[in-house]
């Protein structure tokens, strides 16, 4: 039985930690923390992982080293490397389409320009991966949603990202124990703009 691969994107580095496009990342890091699994990192491949067991699901936990932009290529190396099908791959990522507080979980589909989606689907060859869309809203205004996504969350969102968080690591595992689905029947939700 292949094992899953679930990608938090995000970009490294202190700087980014905190911000919207990193949302993904940290709920990797949460999944990490959940299932007692320590990221490290992988020899000649830009990433850090983990492997962790969820009730008979093997799965790796991974975050690029690379910037957002440029993660693809690492992520691809590593499937290639553990002989992960790509039907097997769960990226965890920010959607500025969605609402903040929005949940999506999909297969395959449109980038909708989303840089770090595009890297993968490149890399991958094919647009065919799961993925847990997790909202952060649009920029308000005229803000360039390239700079929008880099900002941290506003004080008073906190408490509700930490909660996505939480979600997000609770639809992967639904997702890789029970199926699409399940996963989108119990967690797919939109929260009004």
């Amino acid at each position: 039985m292949s094992a899953w691969l679930v990608v938090g994107l995000g970009n490294p580095g202190d700087r980014y930690a905190e911000t919207r496009h990193n949302i993904g990342a940290r709920v990797v890091e949460r999944l990490a923390d959940r299932l007692q699994v320590r990221l490290k990192k992988v020899r000649f491949v830009a990433v850090a992982a983990g492997e962790a067991n969820a009730e008979g699901s093997r799965l790796i936990l991974l975050r690029p080293l690379t910037f957002m932009n440029v993660s693809g290529p690492p992520v691809a190396s590593l499937t290639r490397k553990r002989k992960i099908d790509v039907d097997h791959v769960v990226a965890c990522h920010d959607e500025i389409d969605l609402a903040f507080g929005s949940l999506k979980v999909k297969l395959g589909g449109s980038t909708a320009g989303h840089r770090g989606l595009d890297s993968l689907r490149q890399a991958l060859r094919t647009p065919d991966y799961y993925r847990v869309r997790l909202g952060v809203g649009r920029p308000p205004g005229r803000k360039d949603p390239a700079d929008y996504v880099l900002e941290p969350f506003a004080k008073a969102e906190r408490v509700d990202v930490d909660l996505l968080v939480e979600e997000g690591a609770d639809a992967v595992l639904t997702l890789v124990r029970e199926g699409l689905a399940a996963a989108q029947d119990r967690h797919n939700r939109t929260v009004p703009q």
